[in-house]
């Protein structure tokens, strides 16, 4: 006990320490290729943030302009970005002595009963200024606040990620509205092509030159190229809705202009390289995210041992106080010093399940990172693998298409000409629109294949620097955590 002034001497004067330790890794050996190939393999991976514009689609460009202001799902994410620099903000303060102010001033009158009945009356005022600070001599504070900046750079990272899958999102359903309209507009087409041959079939039914087989067999036809148009125009009409809902719009408030969009046929498909698998940790948002979490979580534990640790803390205080109502006037004075210590000496070993809890939860969040690391690899590899399968079909598909028009085109004319029958006719014509609808399917999957390569790539994401971060993520219309509320 003699001993203890001086130690704690020592300890008021000793600098902080801390027990964060470094950030664990998974042990994950990347490997050096990529096993799939894909046509744009010898081009430079995505560096733009705005990979969209590769597509050649001015509609588009506005479509996700759009989405970025307006998106609900975007301005939340917005939000909790803000959240957590409030957070920050909050434990930063702890950094720095509190200090309030306090003051009363009363009167009250009292009488004792009795033969010798007394009245005393009392007046006070008093006006008292204090202050506290801890002394974060074990590093929780600083735990604390390293946490706090590890989970503000996960949220912005998990903005980034609902960014650029918003955009995803955006492109991906244009594209399906406008392989949707070009499928209706097929059909239509095919439809306009079995009334004509109807037509024929009618005139040579008339004239004794076609059976009444013939021009049954020719309406059934007519009939079902009509039935094909309503489902395609329902599918038509809920892809926009869905891209309204995406944009942040009501359902077909904002109808899309057929007129200014141009044909899914002549949209560009760009040639992506996926750079080396190694290469894909910076590029990814998700990635950078589940890294700062884990961060955090190491941070955490430095935080749960330093409660293992006395608290020191200092408080002052100054007073003064009057024998009058409403004023100082010649006032008595006083001023305080205090310095503390608290141990918990027994808690039934909570501070150490906390520690355990805190290193758990490490553990846990380090195989989520490496879940995720191996995620984002065989998303690359699927979109690269469906690239070039999709692109070998396409390819292969326009063929057949040059054929079957061919087809039926001869078809056609050797109907008219009585060497043939209205059979090869009607099967020239389903190969036809078999054929086209196919490959505008293959357009669209090619379309959606290069998103899912640019996504799974991370959109030519770049992660910032905490010095040049700031806090312009937040939409129109969202507060920034520069201007909290009531400041």
């Amino acid at each position: 006990m003699k001993r203890l002034p001086a130690l704690a001497c020592a300890v008021f004067f000793t600098t902080g320490c801390s027990f964060v330790g470094p950030v664990a890794h998974p042990d994950l050996a990347l490997p050096s290729q990529w096993s799939e190939t894909a046509p744009g393999d010898s081009a430079a991976p995505p560096s733009s943030p705005d990979w969209w514009r590769s597509f050649g689609s001015p509609q588009l460009d506005a479509l996700i302009a759009d989405a970025f202001d307006g998106s609900p799902d975007l301005r939340a994410q917005a939000e909790r970005v803000i959240q957590a620099e409030l957070t920050l903000r909050a434990t930063n303060s702890s950094l720095f002595p509190g200090l309030s102010l306090s003051g009363n001033s009363g009167w009250s009158r009292s009488a004792s009963g009795g033969s010798a009945s007394t009245v005393e009356e009392h007046k006070n005022t008093s006006l008292g200024l204090s202050s506290s600070y801890e002394l974060d001599l074990w590093g929780r504070v600083a735990a604390s606040i390293a946490s706090d900046k590890a989970k503000l750079t996960a949220s912005r990272h998990d903005y980034d990620s609902a960014r650029l899958s918003l955009a995803a999102s955006v492109a991906s359903t244009y594209f399906q509205y406008l392989a949707g309209f070009e499928r209706l507009t097929i059909a239509r087409e095919n439809l306009a092509i079995a009334e004509r041959v109807f037509k024929v079939v009618e005139a040579r039914y008339r004239n004794g030159a076609a059976s009444s087989l013939d021009l049954s067999r020719q309406k059934t036809t007519v009939l079902s190229q009509r039935a094909q148009i309503g489902p395609l125009e329902v599918q038509v009409r809920q892809t926009r809705s869905a891209l309204d809902i995406l944009r942040g719009h009501p359902p077909g408030a904002d109808p899309l202009s057929q007129q200014s969009a141009a044909p899914i046929a002549m949209l560009n498909i760009p040639g992506i390289g996926p750079g080396l698998p190694s290469e894909l940790l910076l590029r990814r948002p998700d990635i950078a995210s589940a890294e700062a979490q884990l961060a955090a979580a190491a941070a955490n534990i430095g935080v749960a041992r330093a409660e293992l640790f006395p608290r020191i803390s200092l408080s002052a205080s100054g007073n003064l106080a009057s024998g009058f109502l409403l004023s100082l006037a010649d006032p008595s004075s006083s001023v305080s010093l205090t310095g503390a210590l608290a141990q918990t000496i027994f808690d039934a070993g909570r501070l150490n399940a906390l520690v355990d809890s805190a290193r758990s939860r490490e553990r846990e969040l380090l195989e989520t990172y490496r879940k995720v690391i191996l995620t984002s690899l065989k998303e690359v590899e699927d979109a690269l693998s469906n690239t070039a399968r999709d692109a070998n079909q396409e390819e292969a598909q326009i063929q057949i298409l040059a054929e079957a028009e061919r087809s039926l085109h001869l078809a056609e004319l050797r109907y008219r000409e009585g060497a043939d029958d209205l059979l090869s006719v009607l099967e020239a014509q389903r190969t036809r629109f078999s054929v086209q609808d196919q490959l505008a399917q293959l357009r669209l999957a090619r379309l959606t294949d290069a998103v899912d390569l640019y996504k799974a790539l991370g959109g030519g994401w770049k992660a910032e620097d905490d010095a040049t971060a700031t806090t312009t993520v937040a939409p129109s219309g969202a507060q920034s955590a520069a201007q909290a509320p009531g400041e």
